[in-house]
């Protein structure tokens, strides 16, 4: 079912709107594993900047899965498994007093003395430009997939309330990442089972469990079951008893792991169908018109996305929220949400 499913995305005409859609579903997926609701109409609209409420702390988190699948998706396939990346999905990089190694300055003089107590605004500049080429350096540092120098400063933490001393996550990271070592003699979509098996066991992650299943997704990319997307696993996971996912049979978790992956490309195959249906018929819309229409570009967005609205449809191919409306009529997408504060659009 993987290979299927990675086969048919990578040379699909819709591989692009079901890559990019398939992270909002699974970032949803992820918050009802963990038992939170999220809709994804509003995860959709947060993510545009369009939100019609204020949102939640539910949605926030889904959000942040939703930032971090697109992270994982643009790095190298093994770049979330190694350290450097761990270290930055985890939000860890360390609040620190970064050791900065300045250019010499050469001996002063009394000319030069002179110039620097005429110029006295100048060295505050210069201070400024010295701490923003600091800045600059260490994003240099994080982009290039190092970690920055630093000195770890104490958190004033006496209660705990942040971090548990006595949950080591370092430790219990490193001891999950020792697992991969174990996966990798496997088969990729059973080392995959056994490392989400490990990482629901350990937990290392309190404030962020989800991103173990996402990090499982980045490891089949990275055995090259599953390259042309990142795979939505959570999506299938929701569709797994309870009481299977947390059995206390090892056996058990794993297979229900397995079919677990099993309903989620079974869930993709559908969603392709369905995109590609969508799609023929809203380009049967096209016949006879202009070739500066913005017809392709609403097509475009409503395949990358599971709904959307009025305000981001003008703003993907510039129109106005008049023109957007006249546009989405025309392709004869259904209405989706029936709310009375705004309007949205989708594939079903």
């Amino acid at each position: 079912m993987l290979a299927r499913l990675d086969e048919r995305v990578l040379r699909h005409v819709v591989g692009d709107g079901f890559r990019e859609r398939g992270h909002f579903f699974d970032a949803v997926a992820a918050l009802w594993v963990s038992g939170e609701l999220v809709h994804i109409e509003d995860l959709v609209l947060h993510d545009a900047h369009v939100d019609v409420r204020a949102p939640t702390h539910e949605l926030t988190i889904a959000h942040a899965v939703l930032r971090v699948r697109r992270r994982l998706w643009n790095a190298e396939p093994d770049w979330g498994l190694g350290t450097a990346g761990l270290a930055v999905l985890s939000g860890d990089i360390g609040d620190a007093e970064e050791t900065v190694t300045l250019r010499p300055v050469p001996a002063e003089t009394p000319e030069t003395e002179q110039e620097h107590d005429d110029d006295d605004d100048d060295d505050d500049f210069g201070m400024d430009f010295s701490e923003i080429d600091a800045v600059i350096a260490r994003s240099g540092q994080v982009l290039d997939g190092g970690i920055p120098e630093a000195k770890p400063v104490k958190m004033d933490d006496p209660l705990g309330l942040i971090r548990d001393d006595d949950w080591d996550e370092n430790e219990r990271l490193e001891n999950w990442r020792a697992v991969i070592h174990q996966a990798d003699l496997l088969p990729p979509a059973l080392g995959a089972a056994v490392l989400f098996d490990a990482w629901e066991r350990l937990e290392p992650l309190r404030r962020q469990h989800w991103l173990g299943s996402q990090l499982v997704s980045a490891y089949l990319r990275s055995r090259g079951k599953v390259t042309s997307h990142l795979f939505c696993l959570n999506t299938g996971l929701k569709s797994v008893r309870h009481e299977r996912r947390r059995a206390s049979d090892r056996s058990v978790r794993l297979m229900a792991f397995l079919d677990a992956m099993a309903l989620s490309a079974e869930a993709g195959l559908k969603e392709l169908d369905r995109l590609s249906l969508a799609k023929i018929q809203m380009e049967l819309r096209l016949k006879d018109r202009r070739s500066n229409s913005s017809l392709p570009g609403v097509i475009e967005i409503v395949l990358s996305r599971p709904i959307v609205s009025a305000s981001m449809v003008a703003r993907h191919v510039g129109v106005t929220s008049r023109g957007a409306l006249n546009l989405v009529a025309e392709l004869g997408v259904r209405e989706m949400t029936g709310r009375g504060r705004y309007r949205g659009w989708g594939i079903l």
